[in-house]
Parts: C-alpha cells; structure tokens; sequence
C-alpha cells in the first residue's frame, strides 16, 4: 500500500462492501490450485476479529486463516489476493487507533515471514515479536527477508466459537 498516513484504515476495516459471500470458480488451473471451485471472501472485520484472538507469545499465518474462513463456510478455499490486502488494513487500522489494538505483528506471511507491508516495516514487527520471546531469523543477502524460527511450534488454533464469526446454536454470538 502506498499513502497510509493519508487513509482511513478503520473506514476500510468497516467496509465489508458484498461480502462474506461465496462464488464458484470455474478456472481448471485455479481449481486444481486450490483443491476445489468454492471460494469464499470474507470482509475485512472478519480478519481482524481473528487476528485480536491471537495471544501473548502464539503466532499465526494469513494461510492459517484462510483455511479457518473456509472450513468454518464450507468452502474449498478463501479467495488469497483479498486475505493479504485485508490483513494488512487490519494492521494499519489498529496502528491508526488510540485503543482496542489488534495484536497484527501475530500474523505472519507463509512460512513464518515477516510481513514488510505492516506499519513500521518487518523492523518493527521483529521488534514486537523479539519482546514475546521469539526469535527471528534473517535470510537472503539481496533480497533480506525475516522469519520466525520454529514459528509451527507456537501456531495458534483458532477456535471456531471463540473468534465471534459464528453463532452457537442456541443463538448467542461469541466475540
């Protein structure tokens, strides 16, 4: 993203435009990619009602929460272009507000990596996550990127009634 300090991420955050909503795909290559042709989008809240659920010293991945959305709608994936943007106006929305943060430098890229899209860079999410006791590796001489090292061993399981996205048969919303 460009221009952040000029956008009003928690007007984005609230935007949930037509979604969540299914749709059906029916690209063979995209199918096979992503083993299956329903494809879900979930808005933005979404990511970040998620994201707070994430506790001191626990990480997870945009991959991981993707394949939440989708179990919990029944689809075979969650649309990836979408989940980036989105995690990433959750982060900056929390930057912009006073109160009510959302713990963002959780949630990594694939493999553990640092996300250098979120405020302050990948410097700063290393910065937050070294301070809950995680360390964090540096690869690559050209092209630097960090990651969490042995990140799998401290992933965090969303539970389907504990991010609030669901309703529990007796009618009661969790958040």
């Amino acid at each position: 993203m460009a221009n952040e300090d000029k956008k009003d991420f928690n007007a984005m955050l609230q935007d949930c435009k037509d979604m969540p909503k299914v749709r059906i795909i029916t690209d063979v290559k995209s199918i096979a990619k992503y083993g299956g042709n329903k494809m879900y989008f979930a808005p933005p809240i979404d990511y970040d009602k998620v994201m707070k659920q994430v506790p001191y010293g626990k990480v997870i991945t945009v991959g991981a929460i993707r394949e939440y959305f989708a179990k919990l709608s029944d689809a075979d994936f969650t649309e990836p272009i979408t989940a980036g943007i989105f995690v990433s106006i959750a982060a900056w929305a929390s930057y912009q507000r006073s109160e009510d943060e959302t713990p963002y430098w959780r949630t990594l890229k694939a493999d553990g990596e640092l996300n250098p899209k979120y405020p302050g860079g990948a410097k700063a999410q290393k910065e937050k996550l070294e301070a809950e006791g995680h360390t964090i590796i540096q690869k690559g001489r050209k092209n630097i990127r960090y990651f969490v090292k042995n990140y799998e061993n401290v992933l965090f399981d969303v539970p389907l009634l504990a991010a609030g996205l669901i309703k529990e048969e007796s009618g009661n919303e969790y958040l």
